[in-house]
């Protein structure tokens, strides 16, 4: 079964994410370092885990599985979920690719520098309404191509490797 994986503390897209999940059927895990409230649906679990920097990504990199998908702006863990063969979308709706991940983080490395030198202050643009709306495309986009890979035979899992990823 594809699960979706929240990278939860500062996700603005939560509400999104419960909406495609009731209507695709599909299981939600929010992972966070402290309780938030989730709604009462089955299909939508809270993992709390400890207080640590890397304590909730490194949870979901444990726990990810191929032909899943995690939501995270966070660059590092969308690295090791692709290695995963997960799929990892931002909140934005933009995914994260195999091919330019290491340019990504690259970047990300240089923009951490900047910032830490002064020459760069603030951080990203607000989540606007066309974020939120793209980002529900890309999840109905991101679901259908998963669904049409081809079951492994061992564990109902796609097959490594099969069908397009985002």
């Amino acid at each position: 079964m594809l699960d979706i994986f929240v990278d939860a503390d500062a996700c603005p897209v939560k509400q999104e994410v419960y909406r495609v999940a009731r209507r695709c059927d599909l299981k939600v895990t929010l992972v966070a370092n402290t309780w938030m409230r989730v709604p009462d649906d089955e299909r939508i679990s809270l993992n709390v885990v400890g207080a640590g920097a890397d304590a909730a990504d490194d949870w979901i990199a444990d726990h990810v599985e191929p032909g899943d998908i995690v939501v995270t702006a966070d660059i590092p863990l969308a690295a090791r979920c692709i290695k995963k063969d997960a799929s990892v979308i931002r909140p934005s709706g933009e995914p994260f690719r195999e091919e330019s991940i290491g340019d990504t983080l690259a970047q990300r490395d240089l923009m951490t520098e900047l910032r830490a030198a002064g020459v760069i202050t603030g951080g990203p643009p607000p989540l606007q309404q066309r974020d939120r709306s793209n980002f529900l495309q890309q999840m109905d986009v991101l679901i259908q191509s998963i669904r049409r890979r081809p079951p492994s035979p061992a564990a109902g899992r796609p097959v490594e490797g099969d069908g397009p990823r985002l």
